[in-house]
């Protein structure tokens, strides 16, 4: 099988995303990534999903763990007749793709490929677990295939040697755009915001960077505006857990920031991804919030007095008239007129 993430950093890595092998899931904890290389191993496609929720993995991981997670309930259930077998499933998907509130609608595509996989394989009599494992495999090679696409795009926006800002951990793009750049000779130099609470631009897309031999700067998550003046940022980017067919762009808390102060310096936003076309609008969009008390912390240490109070919605809501365009496989569209990327045939990775 040839692979797409072969010359891709470390934690890009399939087995480093997450891997399903003899009855159990293990996926790379990304809290503590790089600081600590270590997994969590997964017995139950419940635990799968809790894993999920707690953030071990995060990105495009959890779609990727989504998929094993149904590759691990098939072996737990590879006992029951097939009429009982069929209920486990659907079950455990609805619990897999309702881990996390704001991507259900995305892990839901995943959960529910998996479980068309499962009734073939029932009704061929195959390895039900080996059947959805292959199919996630397949899944991550068109999905890596695809933002290859999307990065080619993106790259045509980088000027030579240019100094670009992300946001967060956009994951696979993260990779492939930097995989472009390699192969065309541009040496990009990265400025990534940390992202409290949890450090993925820190942690996660300067470890990528750095890993793929990119010049690769961490600033904390109120230097945006400064840095774009004093280093002169041509161009802010960022992937989006939804992008609706309105034009709002959902992504990791600071986007929106990071977008306005980009418009005030004439730096332009494009946001990377498919459109979801579930979401016709933004009032359709949960927004998450999650547990106040990590707000009130950096890695584990407590920074606040007992009493104060935190608040953390993970996502933010970037308006249109902040978005330069919206790149996809299909080429770049306005945030206006991001509807027309469903006028051709859309080809499903999930």
């Amino acid at each position: 099988m040839i692979r797409k993430d072969e010359g891709l950093a470390f934690m890009l890595r399939y087995e480093n995303v997450a891997w399903y092998e003899d009855g159990k899931v293990r996926i790379l904890d990304r809290r503590v990534y790089p600081t600590k290389v270590e997994y969590v191993t997964c017995l139950t496609h419940e635990e799968v999903a809790q894993a999920i929720h707690d953030m071990v993995t995060q990105s495009a991981g959890p779609y990727t763990a989504a998929g094993m997670g149904m590759a691990l309930a098939a072996y737990e259930c590879r006992n029951m007749n097939s009429k009982d077998m069929w209920e486990y499933l659907k079950k455990a998907a609805y619990t897999l793709s309702h881990a996390r509130p704001t991507t259900v609608n995305r892990m839901a595509k995943v959960t529910e490929g998996c479980l068309n996989t499962a009734k073939a394989a029932i009704e061929e009599g195959r390895k039900v677990d080996e059947a959805i494992f292959n199919r996630t495999i397949d899944s991550l090679n068109r999905r890596y295939s695809t933002m290859e696409k999307v990065a080619e795009y993106l790259v045509d926006l980088f000027p030579d040697k240019g100094h670009i800002m992300t946001q967060c951990f956009g994951e696979t793009i993260v990779g492939m755009f930097l995989k472009v750049c390699r192969n065309r000779g541009n040496d990009i130099k990265l400025f990534v915001p940390e992202t409290r609470p949890y450090f993925q631009g820190a942690r996660l897309t300067a470890s990528v960077a750095h890993d793929m031999g990119f010049d690769t700067t961490v600033i904390t998550d109120n230097m945006p505006a400064y840095t774009m003046v004093t280093k002169k940022i041509d161009l802010f980017t960022s992937a989006a857990d939804a992008i609706c067919l309105d034009g709002h762009v959902v992504n990791k808390i600071g986007t929106y920031q990071i977008a306005i102060v980009a418009k005030y310096h004439g730096v332009p936003y494009f946001v990377t991804g498919i459109p979801d076309r579930e979401y016709e609008n933004i009032s359709q969009v949960t927004i998450e919030e999650r547990d106040p008390n990590l707000v009130l912390e950096a890695r584990g240490i407590k920074n606040t007095m007992d009493g104060v109070k935190g608040y953390y919605p993970s996502f933010d809501i970037t308006p249109p008239h902040l978005v330069s365009g919206v790149v996809t496989d299909k080429g770049i569209f306005t945030p206006y007129n991001v509807k027309r990327y469903f006028e051709t045939e859309v080809d499903e990775f999930y």
